[in-house]
């Protein structure tokens, strides 16, 4: 992968790719004729607690406390969720047309799909899905054009297949391979070692892994990794993650007896990933204290353990790209916001550093060097560009790509000859491209074969103006057929806008469904993300959050007064920090939307520090503690803000008994607050799934059945029609 994006820790909420929805049919009712029925709904009862806190001043009422509790441990909290399920179930079942939206969409996924190929030891190592597995299987070749060879089959690992392959890497080799285990969604992993000629995995196994690399020696004797410490019984999906630690594990010794090599005990909030140099000699240890780009480098030696520390201070940006010999590559923003590359001779006794690629018009993204070149991937307002430098800073060409799109990829070895890279878009799946490094030429690895025609979609960009003025974009995908007519249809509104991290093109089978029943799906690039380097992301967080908010809006009206959407005809979807968005703006402005639907959201802003990885959204949302933070955070908290009195869209809720990234109760307490106020007359309902997590990891026919209800919930409610 391009090097530098190692660093976007998982701990930072990402945003989510799940599958949503659709069938076929053209017919574009208005959501009043659609909307007669099903909304005498009868919601479970849900106890209010008489929980009351005064902050600064404030009396802040939380009477669904009680919700946060863990849904494995407490039996109240269990019995909630499974007559709340009972409910919507109930609810879904009579979505006219939803087994046809289900059908078509399991259909679009019935595609092959591959990962991009890694090569070690002349050993080829991918993941492949025939189309509806549930879990992507991971397979070798002996040489490029080798027979494939199956090692990993997750989907033999447990009954319900909701125990995920992770990450993987061979060693140096190509002879062993690291892979780790996720259960049920979670985001703790455990660590196992293959023998890959004999497919026998070694007795030897790590865990409490979290927000970790796992990377090898170069002389394969075993491999660092991230720890945190074990918890208490009946706390490992809900308490802080603190006191994270780096380890060495040498192959074939207890977990007990690994190498302690970096930790900071009297600065417990820090994470530390660490990365082994190229040439071997070097760990560096890359610390954060929460989801921004500000890091601290130390640099240790392989073979004394002696470490220095090659960036102070939590300033910047500085993220390790490769190195020849001494001289060390990293991309940073000090003094370049959109980022840029600099190298360093860590030799000298004081390392200084020179600038390889300046900061350009366009955000870098990300940087590897492979081939003895820089391969740089930049964002053009939010579509891929891809440039090949020498390591002198000199442009050697652009990589041509298909069209708007993402590309990424792009890793191997300082020497390598060849690099893999994937494109997609809207409308097209993710192709897997060999790049010959010599000659610039790509050549198609791995292109699926599609139940649709990709041209029969148009993906276009426009800009649009916020309440403040800020120039936004937007990408709008929509048949050539709908697109041509001028008709305003049914649209999904999708965004996110956090934690620096960009919306880019990328396919998805359900959301294509809902194109092929003539509506549009459309992706704002508001505020908050990382579309457009710093003063973006810096735009949309702490005391600026609302501008977020505000793009979001004007997206939406902006759709409408276009002709695009009708009014009564506009869907909105977001997940985790996008599930924050789409409860705000619910609030804000519920007459601009028919139907919400909030994913895995942070809902309760004034206690959301207080779980797992909550602690280091404070980069982005602010401390509740602080009075200003608190201040802002109460004026857009989803769960406090709820309008009784006001006609709410449709919203279905969706989250997972399982997220130990944004913990259920976020959701639990949200929804309640809903169902208790009087909100007009369509349905406010949660789905709760059960085994899963954040997102990663689902089964496919998880991910088909959520899509089919989320997507059948918002057309049914903006008036698009699936045939039965």
């Amino acid at each position: 992968m391009i090097r530098s994006t190692l660093l976007a820790t998982s701990a930072s909420l990402l945003a989510l790719g799940a599958p949503m929805a659709a069938a076929s049919a053209h017919d574009h009712s208005t959501a009043e004729e659609t909307t007669t029925t099903m909304t005498d709904i009868a919601y479970p009862d849900t106890r209010m607690g008489d929980v009351v806190e005064e902050q600064f001043g404030v009396a802040v009422a939380d009477p669904y406390r009680w919700l946060e509790n863990d849904v494995r441990v407490d039996e109240e909290v269990a019995a909630w969720v499974e007559s709340q399920n009972a409910t919507t179930d109930d609810f879904l079942a009579q979505v006219p047309g939803r087994e046809a939206l289900k059908e078509r969409i399991t259909e679009l996924t019935d595609y092959e799909r591959f990962g991009l190929p890694q090569e070690k030891g002349g050993r080829y190592f991918y993941t492949r899905n025939d189309g509806l597995q549930n879990q992507s299987v991971l397979y070798v070749r002996e040489g490029l054009d080798g027979e494939p060879r199956l090692l990993i089959d997750p989907n033999e690992w447990s009954d319900d297949d909701a125990t995920a392959l992770g990450g993987w890497e061979p060693s140096p080799d190509g002879s062993k391979l690291l892979y780790t285990i996720q259960d049920g969604g979670s985001d703790w992993r455990t660590v196992k070692v293959m023998d890959v000629a004999t497919g026998e995995t070694a007795s030897d196994e790590v865990e409490w892994v979290k927000f970790s690399a796992i990377e090898w020696a170069k002389d394969g004797s075993g491999y660092y990794y991230s720890r945190f410490p074990a918890t208490g019984e009946g706390e490992t999906f809900q308490a802080l993650n603190t006191n994270h630690t780096v380890y060495f594990h040498t192959l074939g010794t207890a977990q007990e007896q690994d190498k302690l090599v970096y930790e900071t005990p009297d600065q417990p909030e820090l994470n530390h990933i660490a990365q082994v140099s190229d040439d071997g000699g070097t760990v560096i240890v890359t610390s954060s204290s929460g989801t921004d780009d500000r890091y601290e480098v130390t640099l240790i030696d392989r073979d004394t353990g002696d470490a220095r520390t090659l960036v102070p201070g939590f300033e910047h940006s500085y993220s390790y790209v490769g190195n020849i010999g001494s001289t060390f590559f990293f991309t940073t923003n000090d003094g370049a916001p959109l980022e840029k590359v600099v190298k360093t001779d860590i030799a000298a006794e004081t390392p200084e550093w020179t600038t390889v690629i300046p900061e350009a018009e366009e955000t870098l993204g990300g940087v590897s060097l492979v081939g003895g070149k820089l391969v740089a991937s930049y964002l053009r307002d939010a579509k891929s560009q891809i440039d090949i430098f020498d390591l002198d800073g000199q442009m050697v060409r652009e990589v041509a790509l298909p069209g708007i799109g993402s590309a990424g990829g792009f890793g191997g070895d300082t020497d390598a000859s060849e690099t893999f890279y994937y494109f997609t878009s809207y409308n097209q799946p993710a192709a897997i491209y060999r790049y010959d490094m010599e000659s610039g030429e790509s050549a198609v690895w791995a292109k699926p074969d599609v139940a649709f025609d990709p041209d029969a979609f148009v993906v276009e960009q426009q800009f649009y103006e916020s309440k403040d003025g800020t120039r936004v974009p937007m990408f709008i995908v929509r048949s050539k057929e709908v697109a041509a007519s001028g008709e305003a249809v049914p649209t999904l509104l999708y965004g996110y806008g956090g934690f620096n991290i960009s919306l880019t093109p990328g396919f998805s089978a359900s959301r294509l469904a809902w194109m092929e029943a003539g509506g549009a799906y459309v992706v704002a690039n508001i505020r908050g993300g990382g579309e457009y380097g710093k003063a973006w992301h810096d735009g949309g967080r702490l005391q600026n959050k609302q501008n977020t908010f505000d793009d979001f809006i004007a997206a939406g009206e902006y759709l409408i007064d276009q002709g695009i959407t009708p009014e009564g005809g506009l869907a909105i979807n977001g997940g985790s920090n996008g599930g924050l968005l789409v409860g705000a703006v619910v609030n804000q402005r519920p007459d601009l939307f028919a139907a919400a639907s909030p994913a895995v959201g942070v809902m309760d802003m004034l206690r959301f520090d207080r779980f797992t990885a909550g602690r280091y959204w404070v980069d982005d949302y602010g401390y509740p503690n602080k009075e200003a933070d608190f201040r802002a955070q109460l004026a857009y908290s989803p769960y406090h803000n709820v309008r009784d009195g006001e006609d709410y869209p449709a919203v279905l809720v969706t989250t997972a008994d399982t997220d130990d990234r944004v913990v259920p109760g976020h959701s639990f307490k949200y929804a309640a607050a809903l169902q208790a106020a009087d909100l007009g007359a369509k349905p406010q309902l949660i789905r709760i799934e059960t085994r899963a997590g954040h997102g990663s990891g689902k089964p496919t026919d998880k991910a088909i059945e959520e899509a089919a209800d989320v997507l059948g919930f918002l057309g049914y409610f903006t008036g698009l029609k699936f045939e039965d």
